[in-house]
């Protein structure tokens, strides 16, 4: 993923958000995809091999990290044989898990492309043995199972030649001392074009490495209203966004942050991210990796994991949950026992997740709120006395408990609503309540 930005400055490709006029395929997209509130991210590359060589906070950025040669690293495409890779099997597990999307690295930040690119050898089908195409395959199977895919793609490559002067990283792979920006972006955007009509139908492009070149000239030379502009007349469905810590440029049609909730700043990455009025997402992990990483056995509970997603979905953002899928092409078995039990607790609250939008009741210490249409549900999150009081101003005809029905006393305080009898939340992870609007 992403260092976290510094300057407090918007760039000037931050362009007035009237130069671009979404088509009415993308408009819809939006909607789905506020609707849909919960995704899988997949960090997975020739990286994975390594599994952090031991190191609880190297994975994906192992090459960068340990000053690994590109020409040494290119090694690692020889060994890449990921012969468990089953793409229907991982598409019936996330489904499993409740997520409507899935965005997977197409290249990340070590340049190595994991489709066919006909563009560049360098990737999964010339040069490992595998000599498959995951990507093509994932598409199929999201196609069959009626799952929505998109693709990560970074802008940052610390392989090719051309991809200079360089930026805050990528100064350790050995790469000559000169190169053609322009040339670079020219592969780029042959790279995306390949991405947008070898797979049918995508979800979007999820980009991220804009800032790597943040502190330097070429921060204002992206060409991204060029880039935009190709992806969304392949595919005027097709939604972009892009991890630069920074509220959307033009162009972009939802706004992500990476490990922090809209409007918070615990990573350091969001600092100067206002949240806009374009749809919201957040990108966790389950442990502190995002690639595959052997030693990294700091794995969030699902009770933390379910609270991120209410937290996300209260304040009107999806939740993107990645794992790293293991060298050998499977899911790691924690992970996936994680992402069925989440899809257990989806079964029973999703209506209160699903659809719906930022409740009328900001985020509070006791939980958040989320409304779907006259019906509003409050999310508590935090143990209380059985008695809640919240600064809702609309009339309530009723409230009952998502789980199990169980009515709950509703009353007016003032401008207040006071919602008593609540049992203890004891054990649970989010008592739903579900309020029907006069």
């Amino acid at each position: 993923m992403a260092i976290a930005a510094t300057l407090a400055v918007p760039p000037a490709a931050a362009q007035s958000a009237d130069t671009y006029t979404p088509a009415p395929e993308n408009l819809a997209a939006r909607k789905w995809f506020q609707d849909a509130k919960f995704g899988i991210f997949l960090h997975w590359g020739l990286y994975s091999e390594l599994g952090g060589t031991g190191s609880s906070s190297g994975a994906e950025w192992i090459m960068q990290n340990n000053k690994i040669p590109a020409a040494k690293y290119e090694r690692l495409a020889k060994f890449f044989n990921p012969q468990q890779f089953d793409a229907d099997a991982w598409v019936r597990s996330f489904k499993d898990a409740g997520a409507r999307y899935i965005v997977i690295t197409s290249k990340h930040h070590d340049g190595f492309a994991m489709f066919d690119s006909k563009v560049s050898p360098y990737n999964v089908v010339k040069a490992t043995p595998f000599k498959r195409d995951p990507i093509g395959e994932l598409a199929a199977a999201c196609r069959r199972q009626g799952m929505k895919l998109f693709f990560y793609y970074s802008q940052l490559d610390w392989h090719n030649p051309d991809y200079f002067p360089r930026g805050q990283t990528g100064q350790s792979a050995g790469r000559p001392e000169a190169g053609d920006w322009d040339k670079y972006l020219d592969y780029q955007d042959a790279q995306l074009r390949e991405l947008l009509t070898q797979y049918g139908p995508i979800g979007g492009i999820w980009f991220d490495g804009w800032w790597d070149q943040e502190k330097s000239p070429l921060r204002d030379r992206w060409r991204l209203e060029r880039t935009y502009k190709l992806i969304h007349q392949l595919q005027p469905g097709a939604l972009i966004v892009n991890n630069h810590h920074h509220a959307p440029f033009a162009g972009e049609d939802y706004q992500t942050f990476e490990r922090d909730l809209p409007g918070e700043n615990k990573t350091g990455f969001s600092g100067t991210a206002t949240v806009g009025a374009l749809p919201l997402e957040t990108a966790e992990t389950m442990n502190g990796s995002w690639g595959f990483n052997l030693t990294d056995d700091q794995y969030k509970s699902p009770k933390t994991l379910v609270q991120t997603l209410v937290g996300a979905a209260g304040r009107n953002a999806n939740f993107l949950l990645n794992t790293g899928p293991m060298p050998n092409g499977e899911i790691q078995p924690e992970n996936l026992a994680t992402f069925h039990t989440i899809g257990a607790w989806l079964k029973v609250n999703g209506a209160s997740i699903y659809g719906t939008r930022g409740g009328p009741v900001s985020p509070g210490d006791w939980g958040v709120t989320t409304q779907k249409g006259k019906t509003v549900y409050v999310h508590l999150l935090r143990a209380h006395d059985g008695r809640v009081v919240l600064p809702l101003k609309a009339a309530v005809a009723s409230a009952r408990l998502l789980d199990g029905g169980a009515r709950v006393a509703v009353a007016r305080r003032g401008a207040n609503t006071e919602l008593s009898g609540l049992p203890q939340l004891g054990e649970s992870w989010d008592q739903v309540v579900e309020l029907t609007l006069r």
